[in-house]
């Protein structure tokens, strides 16, 4: 929590319990992260990285009880939900599924208009997002590896995961710094991000926290919580 400036939290459904949502705020307002949610679709065994198919009004009743849930767990701590990003198969499907994340972008804007959607450059859930009139914030991912299309490798290929903290390191500041990124084909692309995840299952995830942030601050970026986003 320490390295970070926004935190997704698992709420209960893909990963986590009460417990672990209790525990994840407290350690944010320790730190002065900006707290969460991660929804995705209800599958424990798979922690939420299988594709689902969802009618509209489930996937809406889905994604509004997991805000909820952290949402209950943060008032009683005096803290506040800032932001909301779809967890795994959801957060893919969604680059991809207009309606799939219309039903996603409706579902948070219905729960609170106030909170931030994090979602991938150029995807359905970006326009999705803004034509709710939700404030969007575009993410890239330092640990993971790209098409040429800009959608996220999947995990199925080999080097989708980004292990070299070197390379995360890199791809991280040229995100913040250039807005372009390699592809897994060698290819240049366009990546302008406002913020950069971590995947807290990543193994060493700790130390690739500690070494991007160092090195975003050493090439001048200032690492915060999302504010002030237009709509």
């Amino acid at each position: 929590m320490p390295l970070i400036s926004s935190a997704n939290i698992a709420c209960g459904v893909h990963a986590g319990d009460a417990e672990s949502m209790r525990e994840a705020v407290a350690l944010a307002i320790e730190h002065g992260v900006a707290i969460g949610a991660h929804p995705s679709f209800p599958d424990r065994e798979h922690f939420g990285r299988r594709e689902m198919q969802l009618g509209a009004g489930d996937l809406h009743q889905c994604i509004v009880a997991q805000i909820e849930s952290l949402v209950r767990v943060a008032q009683k701590q005096g803290a506040r939900l800032r932001h909301v990003k779809p967890h795994g198969a959801l957060y893919n499907m969604a680059v991809r599924d207009g309606a799939l994340a219309e039903s996603i972008a409706r579902a948070v804007h219905a729960f609170d208009p106030s909170l931030i959607l994090f979602a991938l450059p150029g995807s359905e859930l970006v326009r999705a997002g803004e034509a709710c009139g939700l404030a969007v914030a575009v993410e890239g991912f330092a640990d993971r590896s790209y098409e040429p299309d800009g959608s996220l490798t999947p995990r199925s290929r080999e080097g989708a995961v980004i292990h070299d903290v070197p390379s995360a390191v890199d791809r991280a500041v040229r995100m913040a710094i250039d807005g372009r990124i390699t592809a897994s084909d060698g290819s240049e692309i366009v990546m302008r991000v406002q913020t950069i995840c971590i995947h807290g299952d990543t193994p060493g995830a700790p130390q690739l926290a500690r070494e991007i942030r160092a090195g975003l601050e050493r090439a001048g970026v200032t690492v915060a919580p999302i504010s002030g986003i237009a709509r």
